[in-house]
């Protein structure tokens, strides 16, 4: 097509296979648009395109609706994304209607001839690693090979701390779990080959829980996402690694230096409140600075 179509909040220019979303970063842009940055979505990921009057009198909406499986990003999010926050809708200004239906028509055209089957692999590129952000009770990163929590004194649960910090490489997990801070229970959890998963999230070494302020949308959400794209990765190459060669000894873990001096300075702000002994200050110091 070789053209460019701007709408409110983003501008979609076509190529001959796929289109590339470029998100505005103006205030009134959603934040999770701002992350996203922009995201090339080839045909063959989309299932069908709808065009219909939009919320706001005045507007139209050009939505290309994709494939099941085709995106991280929406598989992570499960139907839990507010309306206004759905990347592949283009919201345009009523009188730019007559050429939205043609681009609607045009991208129809392009349509795979599988495009009513859930796509076999991911054809969309999630956000990529490193991936980080605040929940409630802990720290997550993710590098993109190992995901590890790191738990904070004032939020995370008496098991998490008996659990101690954990590490998940990518190859170890079959799923991920993301549950919206905007509703109640939201947190973010993982789901380890062959383990028990626990029924409350606040418990569960494999999970970290959202709050007011912790975990937001534009945060976690492209974090969930960045791991699962890696997880089905992993899937089916750790499985034929498995039969040609033996499992290699795990590496020790190194944290981030800034890390570690993040939480350390966090001690001592908790012993300084007179939350934390001597004892237990010097336990955890030590503890912290023998990750490195």
């Amino acid at each position: 097509m070789g053209d460019v179509l701007a709408g409110i909040h983003s501008t979609w220019e076509f190529d001959s296979d796929s289109v590339l979303i470029r998100f505005e970063r103006g205030i009134r842009t959603p934040k999770l648009f701002q992350v996203l940055g922009e995201r090339r979505i080839p045909y063959e990921a989309l299932s069908a395109v709808e065009l219909a009057p939009g919320g706001k009198r005045g507007t139209v909406v050009l939505r290309a609706v994709p494939r099941e499986g085709a995106d991280p990003l929406l598989e992570a999010a499960a139907g839990q994304l507010k309306e206004s926050s759905d990347p592949y809708r283009l919201v345009l200004p009523a009188e730019r209607e007559t050429l939205a239906d043609y681009y609607a028509t045009e991208l129809r055209s392009a349509l795979p001839e599988e495009a009513a089957k859930p796509a076999e692999h991911h054809l969309v590129a999630a956000p990529a690693a490193p991936q980080s952000f605040k929940a409630y009770d802990g720290k997550a990163s993710f590098d993109g090979k190992v995901v590890a929590f790191r738990w904070f004194w004032t939020g995370a649960s008496t098991a998490k701390w008996k659990a101690g910090d954990q590490f998940f490489p990518v190859a170890e997990l079959e799923d991920v779990e993301w549950r919206s801070p905007e509703g109640l229970s939201g947190h973010l959890r993982l789901r380890p080959r062959g383990a028990e998963m626990l029924a409350e999230a606040d418990q569960d070494p494999a999970s970290v829980v959202f709050g007011l302020g912790y975990g937001p949308v534009y945060e976690s959400l492209p974090f969930a996402a960045s791991v699962l794209e890696a997880v089905r990765a992993a899937g089916p190459v750790r499985e034929l690694e498995s039969i040609r060669t033996p499992p290699a000894a795990p590496q020790p873990h190194r944290s981030d230096p800034a890390d570690v001096a993040e939480r350390i300075r966090h001690l001592g702000e908790l012993h300084d409140a007179g939350l934390l002994t001597d004892d237990e200050f010097t336990a955890k110091k030590a503890e912290l600075l023998a990750e490195l």
